[in-house]
């Protein structure tokens, strides 16, 4: 299905882009939000047309659907749905007495399925908790159980002829695909409209037609997000080392005072144009900054990003040595433990270049000193 081999493709190049879309958004109060896991619920009602050969508007029929969802980050997540009411199937063309007809019978079902969710606006455009309007694509599969199809079963005993007519209960795997679109009310509600695609074997409508018997939902209702879906770090402002004061002999004291040392480390983090994800080399510099915070527990550092002048608008160039410096915080803190209030971290965007060249710029200066 084109439908199916679109969305994957998206699903792929959302993956490509997921550094991005896990980027922090600063929002006005100076706090840095970052997205959080979360559980989701959806309630949705709306209309189904079932593809047939009576006319288009006979074979609209109501369907309603529950989902229960977890969102694992701000692009992808995952629901069981549940979609269920009636479908319809109908002939258009002549009937056994050789006089034109359009008959149509409906019959009733429920069809769970799992459902792989790609948050195409999150994953192109950068995470944003506060974004209004968000585009899903989905796809999934599952089951769908028909019952009560008398009305077929009395078709087929008029005369026409049904050669998959079904009686009883019928289960029947089913293939899923759609786009959604939500719009946010608040943290916790997003009001939304969803389309989608389901295809099912030939058996589905009782008549034979050499190709799979298709169903359309178009359903509008509510989500809610079960839980915090977002969490802030204080902003800091980084902390500036005390002056090493020099301690000068003066008679006639008997000895001079020591002098007070300080160890320092500096590692300089370099990163990718257009980029804040930590390369294997920077990956090595951050573990020997770990050591050294490990083994100076009074130890301190201060992070500053930096973005190079030749490239982007300010504004970005402020955003991306934004989410460099959070890079490095991040690995220190939630890949090697260091407590969070002995990092300070700050961004200077494209204002200051503390390097000649161009390229050395999309840089991340670490310093770390202790007594």
């Amino acid at each position: 299905m084109k439908a199916v081999k679109t969305i994957m493709a998206a699903a792929l190049l959302g993956m490509s882009t997921s550094a991005m879309a896990q980027a922090t958004y600063l929002e006005a109060n100076g706090d840095t939000t970052v997205f959080k896991k979360h559980v989701f619920m959806q309630l949705q009602g709306g209309a189904q047309y079932t593809l047939g050969e009576a006319k288009f508007g006979d074979l609209i029929s109501p369907n309603v659907q529950f989902g229960l969802g977890y969102q694992f980050n701000p692009w992808f997540g995952a629901r069981i749905a549940v979609n269920a009411w009636q479908s319809k199937g109908g002939f258009n063309g002549k009937v056994h007495d050789g006089t034109n007809g359009n008959i149509v019978y409906k019959y009733k079902y429920v069809a769970p399925t799992v459902d792989f969710m790609f948050n195409l606006s999150q994953a192109f455009c950068g995470y944003n908790p506060h974004r209004v309007f968000n585009v899903t694509a989905l796809i999934g599969a599952g089951a769908n159980v028909a019952f009560s199809n008398d009305e077929a079963q009395n078709v087929a005993a008029s005369g026409y002829k049904m050669q998959y007519l079904w009686d009883g209960t019928k289960v029947r795997p089913v293939g899923k695909a759609g786009l959604a679109l939500d719009f946010r009310l608040s943290d916790a509600v997003s009001l939304g409209i969803e389309g989608n695609a389901n295809l099912l074997s030939d058996k589905y409508n009782s008549k034979k037609a050499g190709n799979g018997d298709w169903y359309f939902n178009a359903l509008a209702g509510i989500k809610i997000n079960l839980g915090k879906s977002k969490k802030s770090h204080p902003y800091q402002e980084p902390v500036q080392p005390a002056p090493v004061v020099e301690n000068k002999y003066v008679e006639p004291t008997p000895a001079p005072q020591p002098e007070v040392k300080k160890e320092e480390i500096r590692r300089d983090i370099h990163f990718k144009i257009n980029s804040s994800v930590v390369n294997q080399a920077g990956k090595d510099k951050i573990k020997e900054l770990a050591d050294f915070m490990k083994n100076h527990e009074d130890a301190k550092l201060t992070i500053v990003g930096y973005a190079d002048k030749n490239t982007g608008t300010a504004a970005y160039n402020k955003r991306i040595s934004e989410r460099r410096a959070l890079s490095v915080f991040n690995i220190l803190t939630k890949e090697y433990g260091i407590q969070a209030h002995r990092i300070s971290y700050t961004f200077k965007g494209d204002v200051e270049q503390p390097f000649p060249s161009n390229d050395d710029n999309r840089v991340a200066i670490c310093v770390g000193t202790a007594e």
